[in-house]
């Protein structure tokens, strides 16, 4: 399990949760493997209490499964949860998108050209891990540039569902088209172009259906 640094300030539940989520997301902890709270919270460095309290957060969200007196399991990956995950996310995020094309800078442009130029060179090199980071930054600067970014935090749990197989998107399918939206959507936002920029964000946040069967295909453990 991947162990990030503990924030300044952070709460052990704070820090414990998000560790757990980073991991789900990453396949570090892979859907349908158990996992212990008394484990989880040695490898932490934490008490049980606050593992305790994410994997009840967790669970709230169905992305962990837990049973009294066993361990508790990564949930298996559901059709249906993900793609309730991407109706909002489609809702929201074309929604701020049309708003970034009003309200972007030379600055917040400038931010986002940046960050694609930078998925193009791990793209090339694939570093699928630090395409992930690249790929939700890109999406933070989005909500931020709309100031929506509470927004933006209000639906990450949801969107776990949705982020799984995004990683796995990135992981096995190596698809150029993923960067090649990223890009699209940049030209538009300078275009101050709102109706293609909403286009084109829709058609990015549906590619995971056209990856669906090979995914399946490469992880058929991994899907209910």
């Amino acid at each position: 399990m991947r162990l990030p640094e503990r924030l300044p300030r952070e709460t052990g539940r704070d820090y414990a949760l998000r560790t757990i989520k980073d991991n789900i997301i990453r396949l570090e902890l892979a859907p349908g493997s158990q996992i212990s709270e008394n484990e989880l919270a040695v490898e932490m460095g934490l008490s049980r209490t606050p593992v305790r309290e994410a994997l009840i957060e967790l669970s709230r969200v169905k992305i962990i499964e837990t049973y009294p007196q066993r361990k508790s399991v990564v949930s298996l990956i559901d059709n249906d949860l993900v793609e309730e995950a991407r109706f909002m996310r489609d809702v929201l995020e074309c929604a701020v998108v049309e708003l970034v094309c009003e309200k972007a800078t030379l600055e917040d442009i400038e931010r986002l050209m940046v960050n694609v130029r930078l998925q193009n060179f791990y793209m090339d090199n694939f570093y699928p891990d630090s395409l992930m980071a690249l790929d939700n930054e890109f999406h933070d600067i989005l909500f931020d540039i709309a100031k929506k970014s509470q927004v933006r935090s209000l639906m990450q749990s949801l969107s776990m569902h949705f982020d799984r197989v995004r990683n796995m998107a990135l992981s096995a399918v190596k698809s150029q088209k993923i960067v090649k939206d990223h890009e699209d959507i940049v030209t538009a936002i300078i275009n101050k172009d709102g109706k293609t920029a909403r286009e084109l964000m829709e058609k990015h946040l549906n590619r995971y259906k056209i990856d669906a069967v090979e995914l399946r295909n490469q992880y058929p453990d991994y899907f209910k």
